[in-house]
C-alpha cells in the first residue's frame, strides 16, 4: 500500500523523512494545479485527518472513498463552556487511527515515530561540560501564551531542580531563553534559536528527561520514548493530546492545576489569561515538579543516546 500525505508547505519537511510515507503534496496557493496532480495518483481511497472546508474541497474534487476525523466540537464546546466532560477517554492518536479502520489498518502499539535525518543528529560528545554527562531538556516554548510557564517560574524550577539544563525553543522563545539562562548561571545551557527543528529533537532524545509545555516537541519526546513532564496551562489532558507513550515505553507525569472552574477555558490557547490571574500556570507546584525530576534523575545515568 503507497502512502501519499498532503499537507501545508511549512510542515512538509517533517513528513519527508518519513520512511513510511511515499511521496508528500504541499498546499500552496495554485489550488488548481494541485489538485491536478492529485487527479493524476487515481487514489483508491481519502483519509481526512482536518475534516475541515480545505480538506472537503480536495474529496469533494477526487471523487474517491474517504473517511474523515470526527473533530468532536461539540464535546470540545461542552468541556471548555460549560465544563461538562463528554470527551472520549482514547488518545487523539488512536481516534485518528479510527479513520483508516475500512482499509483494514490499525494501531500497532508501538507509540509515535519521529525520523531525525542522520546530518541533524546533535553529537552528545560535544555538548560543553556539564551538559554532556547528562541533562534535563526543558521546552520553554508554546503556541499560546496561555499554554506557557511564566520565565520566573521556569527559573525558580530550574533553582529548585539544581540538575543541568538545556533551554530548547525556536526563534520566538530566544528572548526567554537569554532570560532563563542569565538567571540561571550555572544550571542552564541555552540553544533557543540555534537549532532547527530536528536538531533540537536530537537534544530531546538524548536527555535523561523532558520538561514540556502542551507543545509539538512534547509528542516528540513521547515519539522518542522518554520520561516526560509536562506542564498544563488552559487546556487539559481531556482533549486526547496528552503524551501518547507504548506501554513500557518512557514514563509520563502530567502536571495541571485541576482546582479552577475556569480552565478550560479555550480548547487551544490565548495570548492572554481571560480572566486575567493565570492561575492554571502561577500555582502549578514548584517543588513537586522538582521531586518528580529529580526523582527521575537518579539511576538513570546511561540512559542517553
Amino acid at each position: 500500500m503507497l502512502v501519499h500525505f498532503l499537507t501545508k508547505s511549512a510542515f512538509a519537511g517533517i513528513l519527508k523523512h518519513n520512511p513510511y510515507v511515499d511521496k508528500v503534496y504541499e498546499l500552496e496557493d495554485d489550488f488548481i494545479g494541485l489538485i491536478k496532480k492529485l487527479k493524476e495518483e487515481n487514489y483508491d481511497f481519502v483519509v481526512d485527518l482536518h475534516h475541515n472546508f480545505r480538506s472537503f474541497k480536495v474529496k469533494s474534487a477526487l471523487k474517491k472513498p474517504s473517511e474523515a476525523f470526527d473533530k468532536l466540537n461539540i464535546e470540545k464546546w461542552l468541556l471548555v463552556n460549560l465544563k461538562i466532560d463528554r470527551m472520549p477517554s482514547a488518545h487523539i492518536v488512536e481516534r485518528y487511527m479510527e479513520t483508516a479502520d475500512s482499509l483494514n489498518v490499525h494501531y500497532d502499539g508501538g507509540g509515535l515515530d519521529f525520523f531525525i535525518p542522520e546530518a541533524d543528529n546533535v553529537d552528545f560528545n560535544t555538548l560543553p561540560a556539564p551538559w554532556n554527562k547528562g541533562y534535563v531538556a526543558m521546552v520553554i516554548g508554546a503556541k499560546h501564551f496561555t499554554k506557557k510557564m511564566p520565565d520566573a517560574k521556569l527559573i525558580a524550577l530550574i533553582l529548585e531542580m539544581k540538575l543541568p539544563v538545556v533551554l530548547i525553543g525556536g526563534n520566538e522563545d530566544v528572548a526567554s531563553g537569554n532570560y532563563i539562562a542569565e538567571n540561571t548561571k550555572e544550571f542552564s545551557w541555552d540553544t533557543t534559536g540555534k537549532y532547527n527543528l530536528f536538531q533540537s529533537a536530537s537534544l530531546v532524545e538524548k536527555a535523561r528527561l523532558v520538561i514540556t509545555h502542551d507543545t509539538g516537541l512534547m509528542h516528540i519526546a513521547a515519539a522518542k520514548h522518554r520520561k516526560i513532564i509536562s506542564l498544563w496551562g488552559n487546556t487539559v489532558p481531556e482533549f486526547g493530546m496528552y503524551p501518547f507513550l507504548p506501554a513500557g515505553a518512557g514514563e509520563s507525569a502530567i502536571i495541571e492545576n485541576t482546582n479552577l472552574s475556569c480552565r478550560p477555558c479555550s480548547k487551544i490557547g490565548y495570548d492572554k489569561c481571560p480572566q486575567g490571574h493565570f492561575k492554571c500556570m502561577n500555582d502549578l507546584d514548584i517543588r513537586k515538579i522538582a521531586e518528580v525530576a529529580k526523582g527521575w534523575w537518579v539511576g538513570n545515568e546511561d540512559s542517553n543516546v
